[in-house]
């Protein structure tokens, strides 16, 4: 599957649900911050989604799409105690857009396939709407958050760390349409 075919299938996905949602097109991006600026929201309300991967005893490997605010890390404990693991770390970037189905950075918080759980942490969940990369750098979804829940059906867990890149999200302000 290629990020146009993931596209179409999250949009129609929404469609079928009766769900309102936005497209935002802008410039080609896929560093959480800057794509933040670009679409006008705080990088809180981001939805990065990673892919780890969850080693659970020698033999048996479990995969999870994390989905955390764009201003956060993932707590690789957090995670692997959620599942009595021995390790938890990024997934391959093969392994990762093999199970998403698009490229590093385009992954949107769903999981369509049946190998990987939906994780999400409850920080993300505060803002009223979320915003994340459509399987494309270029395209956006803005989604209600509560649509988002009903929609994705995540598991709700607290599951991040703050970055340590020492800078706090700059407030935004967003001009009303019309």
């Amino acid at each position: 599957m290629n990020s146009e075919d993931m596209f179409h299938r999250l949009t129609t996905l929404l469609k079928e649900r009766g769900v309102e949602y936005q497209v935002i097109a802008h410039e080609p991006e896929g560093v959480t911050e800057t794509v933040s600026r670009l679409r006008g929201h705080d990088p809180r309300q981001a939805a990065k989604c990673i892919i780890v991967l969850v080693k659970v005893g020698k033999k048996t490997k479990r995969y999870v799409a994390a989905v955390i605010p764009g201003d956060r890390r993932v707590c690789f404990d957090k995670v692997k105690a959620l599942y009595d693991g021995t390790y938890a770390g990024f997934a391959s970037r093969e392994v990762a857009e093999s199970l998403a189905g698009t490229p590093v950075g385009t992954i949107p918080p769903f999981s369509f396939d049946e190998r990987m759980e939906l994780l999400v942490d409850p920080e993300l969940l505060q803002f009223p709407e979320v915003f994340f990369n459509a399987a494309r750098f270029d395209r956006t979804i803005a989604l209600a958050t509560g649509d988002y829940l009903a929609t994705a059906k995540p598991r709700v867990e607290s599951i991040t760390q703050v970055a340590e890149s020492g800078l706090s999200p700059a407030p935004v302000n967003r001009e009303p349409a019309g």
